[in-house]
């Protein structure tokens, strides 16, 4: 009852509490933002939902546009500023994915959202994360986030798809708050040590 009913409404009521509560918050990212990195203020990428449906996934832009002499764009590490990193940290760059949870793409809690071009290398197992929608945060996230390896990550997802509930939520949700205010299990840019999902997985295969 709760997977397939309560959970959605608690997700488009809280959400849209959140929308409001933090619409100064927000609106003053946009401003900070468009001073600091430029415009567009928002950056949106498309990412697999529920059942792999592709959706738009918005967060605020936490690098710049700065590019070589050729046009080309400047490695991530140097895009990424100071007040980027900031926005990273404290996971201010995702408060816009609360319009994405108001819409359905998104749930509060769930597995994160991953590349499209992740797909192909999913085992029939791994697919199974796509089981629900993908969180804001969710036990993988409050377990190691960025830190973790592929595997364990993906041992995380599983377990809470299999195990969903009102009161796991409950405990991410705790959780998630703990580790915020920490700034505590996160990597971004140049501190990211493990490689992208499809390198991971063709490294895998070589050996």
């Amino acid at each position: 009852m709760y997977r397939n009913g309560i959970k959605r409404f608690l997700d488009f009521m809280l959400s849209l509490i959140g929308i409001i509560v933090l619409s100064p918050v927000l609106l003053v990212l946009c401003l900070m933002v468009r001073i600091k990195l430029g415009s567009p203020v928002l950056f949106h990428q498309e990412r697999p939902g529920r059942r792999e449906k592709i959706f738009k996934l918005y967060k605020f832009r936490s690098m710049t546009d700065e590019r070589d002499a050729q046009g080309n764009l400047l490695p991530d590490e140097v895009r990424l500023t100071k007040f980027g990193k900031i926005l990273r940290s404290t996971s201010l760059d995702e408060l816009p994915e609360l319009f994405n949870i108001l819409k359905g793409d998104m749930s509060l809690i769930g597995p994160r959202p991953l590349l499209v071009r992740y797909l192909p290398y999913y085992t029939e197992e791994e697919r199974h994360r796509h089981d629900v929608r993908p969180g804001l945060t969710g036990l993988a996230q409050v377990n190691g986030r960025n830190a973790l390896g592929w595997e364990d990550r993906f041992r995380y997802d599983l377990y809470y798809v299999e195990h969903l509930s009102f009161l796991l939520d409950v405990k991410i949700i705790a959780m998630t708050a703990g580790k915020v205010l920490k700034r505590s299990g996160t990597l971004s840019g140049a501190d990211q040590t493990v490689a992208d999902f499809d390198v991971y997985r063709r490294q895998q295969e070589e050996r």
